[in-house]
Parts: structure tokens; C-alpha cells; sequence
């Protein structure tokens, strides 16, 4: 039996109040507001199955198609056309009001176990990844499903169709770090990312975003079509990759395991589909480390983010002198001039602690992908140092300073290093400094690339920037080695049966224009034969994945679960999907 929905249910889709479902919406699918009359009508309401929730519409509604398309599924008849869309978004809406709050409480679980990479450890000898595994399998075993463990590589679960032939779901289990210091809203609020919180509507925690809401959701829309016993032409694979934020080796490892299936959906970039990917890279600079020697100021270590493909909220500088105060009053001086002469949306500070300044540069955190949405401030930390009057000792962090204002700045186009371009559908080539880590002898400094398609390859574009930085580094007598590394871009033809399925979900649910979109984001689409994405991410609004105090709306979340289910049902059952 559901139990009545909490103000979670309840508050999601508040888009506009709508009329009473009426005779006029009987000639066509029924869209945004008459699915939001819906949803506010029976939101108190609890039904024992999807037949109840069906039979209490029939009998309420004055919309004849509605009620007509309801009898024939009732009957077991074949649903075409309108009606074959019509019950199937019922049947969205029905698993969001049944089970929106149950959808919550399984994130929080999901959140609570910890999936970012555990150091040198192999993801599939993570133990996070091994507790995660046996919460979907308990889950999937729970309701109905079919569930296999690709050696901790993918977790795999299946509804069975009436046909060999499946459709894949791809997401991933994995998170980028978290740093608890940084979780802190702005009244103040401290966050602990590994517990849920719910907030003005937001569930804050690691992988809310990405991509732990989408598991969690496919999960219940997948019960809801296996207990009420809705036909499936075609299997349903819900694939859950667990490298997808550290190389995808989890993947390439699965694609010798399992053969793929045809037509695949990813849910991990945006809505109302993703037809375009750039592709992703990396530019990696080695400094061999140098001791420091009797002379000051010495920079001995600057902070950058947790990962390569995440800009941080903080960058960090400690600087050992043997004039601490005065050092750092000329720092705080020249930074906050710095500041205000370069967008002054970025904060610089000073602390002493015996000799030691450690200078921090506040901006705000984003997806690599995305550096337009945030403030990096990586590369204002190695402009504000390197274009300071102060004579830094000659050190494997003062070559890095140096290396990336110089080549980089504050631009993120490619501009300064002379290889910027576009693609009038993909967008602009981003570079991104964004990672610092002392690897044994040597300081490595990583930026992330996200290169669209272009007059060259990416390896000839790998090459070309190799080639520019190799010429730097010998103009200016550093002992730099570097390493380009670029996957290729994705962009697929946007045609076909079931991506037409996709936006008309979209379209129609939310009210929103629906159309092929691209992203800069880089997920396993690319891996995958006929994938395109579909969500989690709501088009216009912030994205969240990466950052410190990562959300996903409660609304949005209750919209995923609605579209997911349809998507699931629809697909499942139409003739043809090319």
C-alpha cells in the first residue's frame, strides 16, 4: 500500500497551476499542464498498483480519448499512436506520486557510500564500490530484477522484455572527491557531503548530480513497469559503471565481457538529449622538484583541485620568508589590486604562521567542463604570483606559476596558447588548469581539455599544443616534459525513432523547447553504439556535478523518475527505433 507523499512529491512540478483535464485535450497527448492537474489532484491519494491509479483517472477525467485509451490497456489491447503515449506517460506520473519519496530516501543510502577513487586502490577493489554493488543488488533482487556483478566493473540489471533484443541504460556509480572543509552554504549551513540534506528544496550531498539520483530513479521506474506487469517488447539493461570519473577502464573492461546493445541512452549529461560531445583530455606539464635552498620567499606547495576534470572553490599558496608579515601584508596588497584589475569576482587572503604566508585565492568551483560556471581559481592564483614584484626562488612550483599564466592566463579558450576554435553546434575548445600533485621527484600540473570538431583531429591538435609547449619550455630554459593526451569528439546524426521519443517526452512533460542539444561534458556515450543522453540535467539552470555543495532539486529529481519511466515503457514497446 503507498503511503501519502510527502511535501517533496507534492511541491515537485509546480510549474503553473493548470485547468481541469478537459475535453479539448482529447485530440492529442496530454502534456505539461494537464499532467500537473494531475499530479496536484491525486498527490494526497495512494494507490495499491498502477491499474487502481488508472481505474480513478477513468472514472474522474471528462477527457473521452483519455478514458478510451485507458479501457483498451485495461483490455489488453494493442495501444497505438496517441494512446500508446498516453498510457505510458500515466504510467510516468504514476511511479513518480507512488514512489518519489521512496526515490529520496534511496539516494540518501547511495550518497552515504563513499564511490570517489580510494588513492592507487583499483576501482573494483574500492570497498565503496563493492557496498555499492550490494545495495543495487538487493534493490534489483527486491523488485523483481535480474542482477549481475561485472567483477566490480559494471553492476548490471535487467527487466526482461518478450524479444532477445535489448535497450541500454548506461550511469555510473563513481563520484569525483569531496572536501567536507568546503561544503558550507552561504547562511553559513555546514554540509557533510556523504549525508543528505534537504534544503530550499535541494538534496545536497556527493553524487546527488552525478550521477547517483539517476541510479536510483531508473531503479524505481524499472520496478514499477515489472510489478504492474507492463509488457515489454524489448529488454531493458540498466548498465552502472563504476570509472567513469577516472578513465572508464570499468567499461573498456565490460565491452570483453558483454555484448552491447544496439540502442543505448546514457543518463549523465543533460536534457532534452545530447547528440554532441566534445572530447576530452588532458595537457600534463612535469617539473622536476627542486630543493629549496637558504634564499627566500620559497613557494613550497600550491593547491589545486581534487581531480582533474573539477575546479576548485580554493586554491591555496605556502610561502616560507624570512620576513613573514611584510611578505604577506605586499601579497594581500597585490592581490586584491590583481583582483579588482581582473573581474574582481575572486577573493585573495593572507595568513602567518611563524615563517610561513599561506596565501588563498577564493573562486568558485564548477565542472571542468564548464568553466564558464565558475570562478578558477587556479590559474588567478599563478597569475597573481607570477606577476607579483616579488622575487620567488627558481622552484619546480615558480616554473609552474609562470608556465601557466603564460600559456593559459585567465582565457580559457585556447587564445593564449594560439590554438583556440569553434564548432557552430559544439562551441568552443576550453583548456582548464585546474590539478597540482608532487609525484615522486616531479610537480605535475594538469588541465583539462574539452575539444569539439575541428579543421584537425584531436591527435593533431594533441600534437600542436605538445609542440607549442615543448617550444616554451626551451625558449625559456625549463625543464618541462609534457603529455597531450585527447579523446575524440561524438557527434551523432539526431534522427531516429527513439531519440524523436525522447524529445517528445521532454517536450511535452516539462513544456520546454525540445531539441538536439550539445555539451561539453564527456560521459561513455561516446563508447557506445546509438547513444545519445538523455538528463539528469535541466537545461538553463546550474549544474551542480563537480563542486563543492553539489545538489540535485527534489523537483527536478521527481521529473527524472516521471520521464524515465515513460522513456522505459516507450521504447520498450515501440515497432522500431532507427
Amino acid at each position: 500500500m503507498n503511503k501519502p507523499l510527502s511535501m517533496f512529491t507534492v511541491s515537485a512540478l509546480a510549474l503553473s497551476m493548470a485547468g481541469p483535464i478537459s475535453a479539448a485535450d482529447t485530440t492529442e497527448s496530454i502534456k505539461r499542464d494537464t499532467l500537473q492537474n494531475l499530479q496536484q489532484t491525486y498527490a494526497e491519494t495512494s494507490f495499491d498498483s498502477f491499474e487502481d491509479f488508472l481505474e480513478q483517472v477513468q472514472g474522474e477525467t471528462d477527457n473521452d480519448a483519455l478514458k478510451s485509451a485507458i479501457d483498451r490497456y485495461r483490455q489488453d489491447e494493442t495501444l497505438e499512436g496517441t494512446d500508446f503515449i498516453n498510457v505510458y506517460r500515466l504510467l510516468g506520473l504514476y511511479t513518480r506520486l507512488h514512489y518519489g519519496d521512496d526515490v529520496v530516501d534511496l539516494l540518501s543510502d547511495m550518497v552515504a557510500i563513499r564511490t570517489g577513487k580510494q588513492g592507487d586502490t583499483p576501482q573494483h577493489e574500492n570497498p565503496g564500490i563493492a557496498e555499492f554493488g550490494e545495495l543495487v543488488k538487493a534493490k534489483a533482487e527486491a523488485f523483481g530484477l535480474e542482477f549481475r556483478n561485472v567483477d566490480n566493473r559494471i553492476f548490471e540489471v535487467t527487466l526482461p522484455g518478450s524479444s532477445d533484443e535489448a535497450f541500454g541504460i548506461l550511469t555510473h556509480s563513481d563520484t569525483v572527491p569531496a572536501n567536507p572543509a568546503d561544503w558550507v552554504l552561504e547562511d553559513g549551513t555546514q554540509l557533510d557531503p556523504f549525508t543528505t540534506t534537504i534544503k530550499d528544496g535541494k538534496i545536497y550531498g556527493r553524487g546527488t548530480e552525478d550521477d547517483k539520483a539517476s541510479i536510483a530513479a531508473s531503479l524505481y521506474a524499472m520496478k514499477a513497469i515489472e510489478e504492474n506487469d507492463v509488457p515489454l517488447k524489448r529488454s531493458i539493461r540498466l548498465m552502472i559503471e563504476t570509472t567513469e570519473e577516472t578513465g572508464g577502464e570499468g567499461f573498456e573492461y565490460y565491452k570483453e565481457h558483454a555484448d552491447l546493445p544496439a540502442y543505448n541512452i546514457v543518463l549523465d549529461s543533460g536534457y532534452p538529449a545530447i547528440t554532441a560531445e566534445k572530447g576530452f583530455g588532458t595537457i600534463d606539464a612535469y617539473f622536476p622538484m627542486v630543493e629549496p635552498r637558504d634564499e627566500n620567499p620559497v613557494i613550497t606547495k600550491i593547491t589545486g583541485g581534487l581531480a582533474t576534470n573539477q575546479i576548485p572553490s580554493t586554491s591555496i599558496a605556502t610561502i616560507q620568508s624570512d620576513d613573514p608579515e611584510g611578505l604577506s601584508k605586499k601579497l594581500q596588497a597585490q592581490g586584491q589590486a590583481y583582483a579588482g584589475d581582473n573581474g574582481g569576482d575572486f577573493e585573495v587572503s593572507t595568513d602567518v604562521m611563524d615563517d610561513t604566508v599561506t596565501l588563498t585565492v577564493k573562486g568558485q568551483s564548477a565542472h571542468s567542463s564548464r568553466p564558464q560556471s565558475g570562478v578558477n581559481p587556479v590559474p588567478r592564483m599563478a597569475g597573481l604570483l607570477a606577476e607579483s614584484d616579488i622575487d620567488f626562488q627558481d622552484n619546480h612550483y615558480a616554473q609552474a606559476i609562470h608556465y601557466i599564466d603564460d600559456n593559459y592566463g585567465l582565457d580559457f579558450q585556447g587564445e593564449k596558447l594560439d590554438v583556440g576554435y569553434s564548432h557552430d553546434f559544439m562551441g568552443p575548445l576550453t583548456l582548464t588548469p585546474t590539478y597540482l600533485e608532487e609525484q615522486g621527484d616531479k610537480l605535475r600540473v594538469a588541465v583539462n581539455v574539452r575539444a569539439p570538431k575541428g579543421e584537425q583531429s584531436v591527435e593533431e591538435l594533441a600534437q600542436t599544443i605538445e609542440d607549442k609547449l615543448k617550444a616554451y619550455a626551451e625558449q625559456n630554459a625549463q625543464d618541462m616534459n609534457v603529455e597531450v593526451e585527447i579523446s575524440d569528439w561524438m557527434l551523432r546524426d539526431p534522427s531516429g525513432e527513439w531519440l524523436q521519443t525522447l524529445l517528445n517526452i521532454f517536450g511535452d512533460t516539462t513544456g520546454q523547447k525540445a531539441e538536439p542539444i550539445s555539451s561539453a561534458g564527456s560521459t561513455t556515450a561516446k563508447q557506445l553504439p546509438n547513444a545519445v543522453n538523455f538528463g539528469p540535467s535541466m537545461p538553463g539552470e546550474e549544474y551542480t556535478g563537480h563542486t563543492a555543495n553539489e545538489f540535485k532539486k527534489v523537483d527536478n529529481l521527481m521529473l527524472d523518475i516521471q520521464m524515465f519511466t515513460e522513456m522505459l515503457a516507450r521504447i520498450g514497446n515501440q515497432e522500431q527505433l532507427d
